[in-house]
Formats: structure tokens, sequence, C-alpha cells
């Protein structure tokens, strides 16, 4: 292994110390911080350009997400009834599913500030709100709750809620539905259909 690469990962170890020491609201901040600067400092980015859009979601805003914890609440009582198996490919699919809909929304930004409000937390606490609003010129703000989690690796997002409405409470009323209809080795196949059509239609339009 060349120095490079040992610097690299000596790095890489690092930041992910570093970020699991972050109290909640920093880390938002950070990483809403951090995105927001690599959007506005390439073109490509503020075109709408999904290939680099979804690299900027996984290199930034997936590590602080809890996406086990998203699908088991998203599927309600159906998940104790899923084999590991189906527990693996909906929490992938759904992974999927979510990071196509974030970079999504990146492409929409248009120089929106967003604000992260104070929090205030005790020591013990284990899990808080982080509230933020994005802020938009001429129209009303809108406000994004992050519900966050601590555990090992630090505080992780396990909901999103967009102007009241929950994300998790949203997929969970589909979800449920698809599996009266086609168990849940149906919804697997419906995430993955799902996804596989984005993704080929994001390959059609190439910027």
């Amino acid at each position: 292994m060349t120095r490079k690469w040992i610097a690299a990962l000596a790095a890489g170890a690092a930041a992910i110390a570093f970020a699991a020491d972050l109290p909640p609201d920093e880390l938002v901040r950070k990483t809403v911080d951090e995105v927001l600067a690599v959007i506005k400092a390439d073109k490509n980015l503020q075109a709408g350009n999904q290939k680099k859009l979804l690299e900027l979601v996984d290199a930034k805003v997936l590590p602080n997400f809890d996406f086990t914890r998203m699908t088991q609440l998203a599927m309600g009582r159906s998940w104790r009834d899923a084999s590991d198996a189906q527990k693996e490919a909906l929490t992938r699919e759904f992974r999927t599913l979510l990071v196509r809909t974030y970079s999504s929304s990146l492409s929409q930004y248009r120089n929106q500030t967003i604000e992260v409000k104070p929090l205030r937390i005790a020591p013990a606490d284990t899990e808080t709100t982080v509230k933020t609003v994005i802020v938009q010129a001429g129209g009303p703000g809108v406000p994004i709750d992050y519900s966050m989690a601590k555990g090992a690796a630090g505080w992780k997002v396990y909901d999103v809620v967009i102007d009241g409405v929950s994300l998790v409470t949203t997929y969970r009323g589909s979800f449920s539905d698809q599996i009266r209809q086609a168990g849940i080795d149906g919804l697997v196949k419906t995430l993955t259909d799902r996804n596989a059509a984005q993704s080929g239609a994001k390959a059609e339009v190439k910027p």
C-alpha cells in the first residue's frame, strides 16, 4: 500500500470520527454547507447533471442517514414478517429510491438559503429533531425537519419531515398497500422495477 493510499485512509477515518462527535445540528449544518458549496462551484451540478448529483449525495449525505431504521419504520408491522434477505433487499432498494429523490430535489436548487435553527439538547439525549428552513426570495420558507438518533456511529437521520409531511409515513401507506396486494416480495419487485426505470430514464438524457 502506497503512502498516498495510507494518507487517504487516515484522512477518511479522521473525517468519520469527527462527524461522529458532532452535535446533530452542527452535523446538519456542516453537511448542508458542504453540499451547497460544491453545487455553487460546479456548473454541471447547477445544470442538473444527475450522475454528479448522485455522486455528491453518496459522498456527503448518505453517511448521515440510517437507512435500515428508515426502511423498518416505513414497513411498519410488516418488517417483522420479512426474512433477513427481504430486509436487506428492501433496505437497498429504499435507499436507492431515497437517494434519487434527494438528488432530484438538489437539481432544483437555485441559490436558496438554508437556515438551521438553534437546537437545545441535553448530553444524555439520544433522539432529537433538527429544524431547518429553505429561505426563498419572494416566497414563503419551506420547513424541513430531520428526526435524528444517536448510536455508536454518531447521530443519524431516520426521517425527514418536509413542510409537515413525513417521508417515512408517506411511504408507509404505499408500502402497506403493495404488501396487501402482492406480499413483501411484491414490494421488493415494485421498488426494484421503479429504481431500474428511473435509472434508465436518467441514462437516456445525459447532459
